[in-house]
């Protein structure tokens, strides 16, 4: 019997890479889990609307659940939805798509032990291999774009830039992470060998949240 689990997901390359690696290990991953403050109507992970999660979650046939929040309690109100989920879909553990940073794995860690599941890091590395790592999503199938860059280390030339061979030769050129593991830029994925449908993505504009810059899509459908 395959194990249940739930998957944290930001929509983005690196949820999207521990997904394609927790299915390829042979675990059923039963839902997404996607945190909502409160404050912003906009997911944590990277300022996405809801409804561009939601399409993602209907192409690749896996719902999703949104755990709304406070800044303040969203440690507390992350295990109670966990415990909901464990009893309702009979998950034995939750995975997250963290690559390296000690505080991200033990927060995960605490949190999943609190909700009474494991915690699984698929994609768990050292820092030194992020080069690799997004090499293999690069050749994987997956078709992802920038959609978020934080304004002190990447200027918005690389809003839109899809992650192909030239961004993996462009983004060693600079001084950040190669997969942005600190925020330095985020994506959304929208193809895919999981994916039934692809996401379009149509009539793009600049849009400032704090010390970010944002790519919003007006537009969006799936299409066969």
């Amino acid at each position: 019997m395959k194990k249940r689990v739930a998957l944290s997901w930001s929509g983005g390359k690196d949820c999207c890479m521990a997904l394609d690696t927790l299915i390829q290990k042979g675990y059923e991953v039963t839902c997404l889990v996607t945190t909502v403050p409160k404050e912003l109507g906009r997911t944590f992970g990277h300022g996405e609307r809801m409804d561009m999660i939601r399409l993602q979650g209907e192409a690749l046939s896996i719902p999703v659940h949104f755990i709304e929040c406070t800044y303040e309690t969203y440690t507390e109100q992350f295990v109670k939805a966990v415990r909901i989920l464990k009893d309702q879909y009979k998950i034995t553990g939750i995975a997250y798509g963290d690559l390296y940073l000690d505080e991200h794995r033990d927060w995960g860690e605490k949190t999943a032990n609190a909700a009474g599941v494991d915690a699984l890091y698929p994609l768990w590395s050292k820092k030194e291999e992020a080069v690799s790592l997004l090499e293999s999503f690069v050749h994987s199938g997956y078709k992802a774009i920038v959609i978020r860059v934080r304004e002190d280390v990447l200027d918005e030339s690389w809003l839109g830039r899809l992650l192909d061979e030239s961004f993996l030769q462009d983004v060693q050129m600079t001084t950040i992470c190669p997969m942005g593991e600190s925020g330095e830029y985020h994506t959304y994925v929208y193809d895919g060998p999981l994916f039934s449908k692809k996401i379009q993505l149509e009539n793009a504009e600049y849009i400032q949240l704090e010390t970010t810059k944002k790519l919003e899509f007006k537009s969006y459908l799936l299409i066969d």
